[in-house]
């Protein structure tokens, strides 16, 4: 697996999509240990339109070498560097008649252990007891995110919309988007594939019109360390 012209398209558009990362047989063992689990937790969010597992890593921990494959490992090693570590980790699953829909949007904050008053640190929020702040820019710029597709994902059952080369303006407002110079991706992915993404790329999700389920893995990474008085709350070494 050559991975330098998926590292050249994060570099270049923001994202990339790289197909065949699991087998048939690991994304079945893969949802076999998610369908066993206790959902009655509080870092377990259901309702009718979604089901999530915030700090998914740590609520399962049986999942993770399933997650880390070889696949993954050369990835995170190749096109993201070997300092890398985990730094967050959801579980969504969109189900067959979802009509969750995500409007364009970055992903802005990181997940941190608690809540102080830092320089370029802000603003913070706080959901279920767990704390997230906008950290200095070279943080956002240097995170990765994979997301693991347990299913086929196309635009009709939610795939990622997203803007193509955004991820290198900064802070970019969606409502300050100009459609006459920006265009729309819509990243499919085959189930048993990835997608890669820097936080910093515009995207969003449609609702579901197909009937069809859609669960992903996103775990985020990062080589920096944080200022001493806070720290990653997710903090885990694959390498």
């Amino acid at each position: 697996m050559n991975l330098q012209h998926y590292k050249q398209d994060i570099a270049d558009n923001g994202f990339s999509v790289i197909s065949n990362i699991f087998s048939e047989e690991e994304i079945e063992k893969i949802g076999k240990v998610i369908n066993q689990i206790d959902t009655s937790k509080e870092t377990f969010r259901k309702s009718e339109d979604l089901f999530a597992i915030r700090q998914f890593l740590k609520e399962i921990p049986e999942v993770k070498d399933l997650v880390f494959n070889d696949n993954i490992k050369k990835i995170i090693k190749e096109v993201f560097g070997d300092q890398y570590f985990v730094v967050k980790s959801i579980y969504f699953d969109k189900p067959e008649t979802s009509n969750w829909y995500v409007a364009y949007h970055q992903d802005l904050t990181i997940s941190v252990d608690k809540k102080t008053v830092l320089e370029n640190f802000g603003p913070w929020t706080t959901k279920q007891n767990q704390f997230a702040v906008q950290p200095p820019l070279d943080i956002l710029e240097n995170i990765y995110t994979i997301r693991i597709h347990l299913d086929d994902t196309d635009e009709q059952n939610g795939a990622l919309k997203v803007v193509p080369t955004s991820h290198a303006k900064g802070i970019y407002r969606p409502e300050t988007i100009d459609w006459n110079v920006e265009t729309e991706h819509i990243c499919n992915v085959e189930k048993g594939g990835i997608m890669i993404m820097k936080p910093l790329t515009l995207h969003g999700s449609n609702r579901t019109t197909n009937g069809k389920k859609r669960r992903v893995i996103h775990i985020e990474f990062s080589d920096q360390e944080l200022p001493s008085e806070i720290q990653w709350s997710e903090r885990e070494s694959v390498l």
